[in-house]
Parts: C-alpha cells; structure tokens; sequence
C-alpha cells in the first residue's frame, strides 16, 4: 500500500511503499480518509517528542477519520507501531462514529489539538462554572480551537494571548478579551484582564510567557484566596522549561498539571471524545484545514499556514 513513510530521525517524510497492516485481536482494518498533521506528530517523526520511539521506518499519523468495512465513517486511532494513520489502510480496535453530514477532514484537523484543551475544560466544568479562562497561544490551531470549546461549555469570558495580531482581532468579541504579546503594555494589559482570577490557564507555550503569567497571577496579602486556579500546560513552543516563584505556590491556591500522551487515561479520553467530536461536526467549533495528498507530503510537513494539514489518499 501507498503510505508516508520516515526512514529515520534526520530523514524527512517519503511517500512510499508499506507493508499492509496485520490486524490484531479485536482490530479490523479501515481506509484512510484523512489524517491529521499535529505538533505531536511531527516531534514523533523527528525523534523528540516524549512518546518517540526506536521503530525505523515507520508510518507517521496518531489519528484519523476512516472509512470501515460497513463504510461508515470513523474517528480511529491507537495504531501500533510500525504503522501510522499517514497510509492508505491502518488496522485498530477504536472507531467512533462520525455524524452523517460532518466534514471529516475537519474532524481530522481538529480532534488531536481540540483534545489538548477539552479534557482539562471537561475536567474543570464537572467541579463548577468556568469562570474565566486564560490561554496562552490562543492564535495558533490549538488556542483556536480551546477558546470556542471553553465558550461552547460554559466559560463566561476567555482572555486570549498569542501573537498574530490578525487572529487576536478575529478572536476578540462580548466575551473574549484579547492580549497580544510582544508589546510594551503586555505585562500590565494582562494583569488587568485577570480580574477576576481565572479558574483554568491554558498554556501552549511556556518558557518565558509562562513566566509572565505567573507575575500576572501573583497577589500580595495574608487574606485567604478566593481563587482556585489550575493551571495546564500543553506545550513548549516558547521554551522548555520555566521557573516557578515559590511564593506564587504559597499565596495562591494553583495547582500545576499537565496535559499529553500519558497525562490522562484511555479510559478518560474515549470519555471525552465524542463531545468534541460532536462540537467539529456540527459546528459549533470551526477548524481550518488544507489537505494534501499522501504523494505530497513533504509539502504538508513544510506547511506552517493557520491552517492544519491533513493527508488525504
């Protein structure tokens, strides 16, 4: 079969000939209808993500929509390895539904960086109201996608922080309040606008800008803490590591968790799916996406539009 093919760490992606997948106990095979090109797959691809293993060559791709053998349409994942969901068939136990009418390609494009935030939303929604939610690289596909999940479960205001001024206008309505980064007031600015105390930060970036956030988020003050403030981080793209002030943990009621591969259950995550998935294909949450063929995927690996690539046959 025609798959996308990584021949090493150093390599780049290769559209070539695979070996067809050998279905394990309870997996059945399915045809690829698309699949997405996330951050977590490109970092697999290049050996450093986290979750990267030692399989060479391998097919890239950690979910899919996917066409059954009742050809019904499905979201799948769970693939092991040599094999990806970047091929023209894939072999996997899990299938959800997709809703007749739903564009699957934005299910593709949206599942896996919709699922960054939804499971902390979710999480944070069962113990009470939202509140106010802060994200840190709200312009980029995953902020995109986190600002209208925590709109669409209940948030009463979400303040959006990124860069690209474009998409900070775009963002910007009654019950989003947008910061950009980058300028001389950013400090002040969101300070402002975390008053109230958030209930959940979303942080997509870390390094420095978490930095910033943990000034914005300080206090001063012997009083108890009306605030009870979780604070996620999803991803790296500002830096890898960031100092935390010991007295922000002492004067704050914060707790810092993560969210990634091994942060939540499978159990948890199949929980959570269909609600996202429900949101993408009826609209409620939009996703921008442009495909590419298997044949072009060099190109999609060189996409950096605001839109998400996804590999279609």
């Amino acid at each position: 079969m025609k798959a996308v093919v990584i021949s090493s760490p150093q390599a780049g992606p290769v559209c070539g000939d695979f070996s067809e997948p050998v279905p394990g106990q309870g997996e059945q095979v399915f045809e690829l209808v698309g699949a997405g090109l996330h951050q977590i797959v490109r970092s697999i691809a290049s050996g450093s993500h986290y979750g990267s293993g030692d399989v060479y060559p391998f097919v890239p791709g950690v979910d899919a929509v996917a066409r059954g053998v009742d050809g019904g349409l499905v979201y799948t994942g769970f693939i092991t390895e040599p094999w990806g969901t970047m091929a023209e068939r894939m072999s996997a136990r899990v299938g959800i539904r997709v809703p007749d009418g739903a564009d699957p390609l934005a299910v593709a494009a949206g599942m896996n960086p919709g699922m960054s935030s939804w499971l902390p939303l979710t999480a944070r929604a069962d113990r009470g109201p939202l509140g106010t939610v802060l994200i840190f690289g709200a312009t980029g596909a995953s902020g995109r996608i986190a600002v209208q999940s925590a709109l669409s479960l209940g948030a009463d205001r979400v303040v959006a922080v990124g860069r690209n001024a474009a998409v900070l206008e775009e963002l910007a309505g009654p019950s989003v309040v947008t910061v950009r980064l980058g300028e001389e007031d950013t400090a002040t600015r969101l300070a402002a606008a975390l008053d109230p105390a958030p209930s959940l930060v979303l942080d997509y970036l870390w390094g420095p800008v978490a930095e910033l956030a943990f000034g914005a988020l300080a206090r001063r003050g012997l009083d108890e803490d009306s605030a009870d403030i979780t604070y996620t981080q999803i991803g790296g793209l500002a830096g890898p590591t960031a100092a935390v002030p010991a007295s922000l943990l002492r004067s704050r009621r914060i707790r810092i968790v993560g969210s990634g591969a091994g942060s939540a259950s499978t159990a948890d995550l199949l929980k959570q799916l269909p609600g996202l998935l429900a949101r993408i294909a009826d609209g409620r949450i939009q996703v921008a996406y442009k495909s590419f063929s298997l044949a072009d995927a060099a190109a999609a690996w060189a996409h950096r539009g605001p839109e998400r690539a996804v590999l279609v046959p």
